[in-house]
């Protein structure tokens, strides 16, 4: 019996000890994904292969007034919380007549009160937009924002439904829009 009681003892101090030890609490912005085919990873098709992955954490508006406050107009911008947002295209790509190869990109933005500038950029995993180093960029576009036509809570990453493929950023009251070709 009491060999008993002190193997139960013992396990429960492990138990607590290894709960001390613990895991970093859940962030408030969980990551992301978003594909293009639209919801790619849930829906794929056969031999259906995707075109464009992006990951993203998702920050909250929270009551805050986002762009041009939080989120100041004229910097760069990680293009959501936490880590850098990376985008993957599986296959070449054309932005607004410029080519990028297949590969992994840092996704970063300037918004801008009309017009966001998009910066598709070579450094990967890093936090935030801190480490950004302007020389290497490999792609920069502008593309103009619109009024959203209800405020979007959480910002939020998606390709709508459909052939086309339309990268679609929205938070706040701020849609912007980046077409893109295979």
């Amino acid at each position: 019996m009491f060999k008993t009681t002190l193997f139960i003892c013992a396990l429960g101090l492990l138990g607590i000890a290894a709960q001390a030890q613990g895991f970093r609490n859940v962030d408030k912005s969980p990551m992301d994904a978003a594909y293009f085919p639209d919801n790619f990873a849930h829906d794929r098709k056969g031999t259906e292969q995707a075109l464009v992955r992006v990951l993203y954490s998702r920050p909250a508006k929270n009551g805050r007034e986002v762009f041009g406050k939080l989120v100041p107009y004229g910097k760069v911008w990680r293009t959501g919380a936490n880590e850098n947002t990376e985008i993957k295209f599986y296959k070449d790509v054309t932005i607004q007549g410029k080519k990028v190869k297949a590969g992994t990109y840092s996704l970063f933005s300037i918004p801008g009160e009309t017009e966001w500038t998009i910066i598709l950029n070579k450094d990967l995993d890093y936090w935030g937009a801190y480490q950004y180093k302007q020389e290497n960029d490999v792609l920069r576009v502008n593309v103009p924002s619109k009024k959203s036509e209800a405020p979007i809570e959480n910002f939020a990453i998606q390709f709508p439904k459909g052939t086309e493929a339309v990268m679609r950023l929205g938070w706040d009251d701020t849609v912007v829009e980046v077409p893109m070709t295979f």
